[in-house]
């Protein structure tokens, strides 16, 4: 008889509300998770004081009020909003486009100013049918602001020329004539109080956790312990790569202790020029509006990716997509298997999007 009802394969956002979830209902788990420590992505070490986002920037948004509250229960919430700022060519501009990017680009102070601006920069491009994401971004915001705050900061992001990516990847723009930098239209918006740990802590709190254990590398041993596996993983690497590798970007990152208070002023500043190799500088006291003699920053370098190095964003082109189907319903017959996640549905998540389909999935088990 297995010890357990749940084996948790990852301690991340996904596992650990569905870890939180079933045990309410009177389950076991055993978490494992192959890092040393237990929050996945949203991890942050602490630096003479300063919470780190050890993998990027997490800004925690939704507009989805059962999943505000249902974080809030677990650790407050600061008011911390997400307004980033663009270096191009030492000039600066505000994100997302607004009015205050468009009196930094054209010297336009009203809504009309930039109505017609907008128009007389995309007029050459009105006509056309987009086939990559260039045309798109021409046709929706014209010259400028494509060639200043999209194309190189996109072209790193992907690695390759922008004419070579699907229009999909930007088939909208947010444009407001409206004074607000403000990056999410979501109605709540924060960072944990004390960072991400202690939401994860509290979410794993009385689950036995194990750190530093590889799944694939222990399976046959891991399986039997458990009645049941919530896999967070790669779907490929669980199957050997039998029918091929799914594809990803990846990421690395440069950390600098400075030993003055204040870097850049704002905890997120994108380099949009193509010139320069990272896409952002995060300057992570901003997050939780910190007081601290030093400051800690990260630049954000974007990379191909090999299994040697973290998988950050699924390539979700007809290929993969193809791929992954196969491995999906592969995992299908294992009855004893549960998947959930960024890495094992291969898709794009949004933190608020992860803890929901986590709840759908708990609930429905």
């Amino acid at each position: 008889m297995a010890k357990y009802d749940f084996l948790i394969v990852g301690a991340g956002l996904y596992g650990s509300v569905f870890t939180h979830e079933v045990r309410t209902r009177g389950k076991t788990c055993f978490v494992i998770d192959k890092r040393n420590h237990i929050g996945g992505n949203v991890y942050c070490e602490n630096i003479e004081g300063i919470n780190v986002h050890k993998y990027g920037a997490h800004i925690f948004h939704t507009s989805d009020r059962e999943v505000w509250n249902y974080v809030n229960q677990f650790v407050e919430f600061n008011c911390f909003v997400n307004a980033p700022i663009a270096n191009y060519m030492d000039k600066l501009y505000n994100l997302p486009f607004n009015m205050n990017t468009f009196y930094q680009l054209w010297g336009v102070k009203t809504p009309r100013e930039a109505e017609e601006k907008l128009l007389e920069q995309c007029a050459q491009y009105a006509y056309i049918e987009p086939k990559n994401l260039e045309e798109q971004a021409l046709k929706l915001v014209g010259h400028d602001i494509y060639e200043k705050l999209i194309k190189g900061y996109t072209e790193k992001q992907w690695g390759c020329d922008a004419k070579e990516l699907p229009v999909s990847i930007i088939n909208r723009l947010p444009i407001r004539l409206t004074f607000d930098n403000n990056y999410f239209k979501d109605i709540y918006q924060g960072i944990p109080i004390g960072g991400y740990n202690v939401l994860i802590e509290r979410l794993l709190s009385g689950t036995e956790v194990k750190l530093g254990v590889d799944f694939i590398d222990n399976r046959e041993e891991l399986e039997k312990i458990a009645d049941r596996v919530l896999y967070t993983g790669k779907l490929d690497e669980f199957f050997g790569y039998s029918d091929g590798e799914l594809s990803y970007r990846s990421l690395y990152f440069e950390q600098q202790i400075l030993d003055i208070e204040n870097y850049q002023g704002n905890a997120v500043v994108n380099y949009t020029e193509k010139k320069i190799p990272y896409t952002r500088v995060i300057e992570h006291k901003h997050f939780e509006f910190g007081k601290q003699p030093i400051t800690v920053i990260t630049r954000e370098f974007p990379q191909s990716w090999d299994k040697d190095k973290e998988a950050y964003y699924p390539i979700n082109n007809e290929k993969n997509n193809v791929l992954f189907s196969k491995y999906q319903e592969r995992i299908s017959t294992k009855t004893k298997y549960i998947i959930g996640g960024r890495l094992a549905e291969y898709k794009y998540y949004d933190m608020d999007n992860v803890i929901r389909a986590a709840l759908y999935k708990s609930n429905e088990i």
